[in-house]
């Protein structure tokens, strides 16, 4: 086998395992990814802001809840108010009208003529 084609092939073709053994070595397929710590820092900002958020809506909802009790006082108040006005209304306009039908006279003025004096 004095044939040097063959030793070439078999020289190139070792060569090509050494080198894609060597890549796949260096691409350390075995060892645990790092995580990175902006990423966990951001995992955890992300919980605290989901847990202020509950907190907030809690807050927001207990107020809302105060601010409808006291709107709906307010409104009867309101409602109150307008009843008693209305009632005072009518009952004066009934004596307004009682009192005019006592008096029945009638008042007559006469104004002075209106002088217009104009200035240039």
């Amino acid at each position: 086998m004095t044939d040097k084609s063959h030793r070439l092939y078999a020289v190139v073709l070792a060569l090509v395992v050494f080198f894609v053994a060597w890549a796949a070595v260096a691409a350390k397929p075995w060892a645990t990814a790092k995580t990175d710590p902006r990423v966990t820092a951001l995992a955890l900002r992300e919980q605290r802001l989901g847990a202020d958020t509950k907190l907030v809506q809690r807050v927001a909802a207990q107020r809302m809840a105060v601010y409808q009790v006291a709107l709906k006082q307010r409104r009867a108040q309101i409602a109150s108010a307008k009843a008693r006005s209305l009632h005072a209304t009518t009952a004066s306009t009934a004596s307004v009208q009682v009192a005019q039908a006592a008096t029945a006279s009638v008042r007559v003025v006469n104004l002075p003529p209106l002088t217009i004096t104009r200035t240039s």
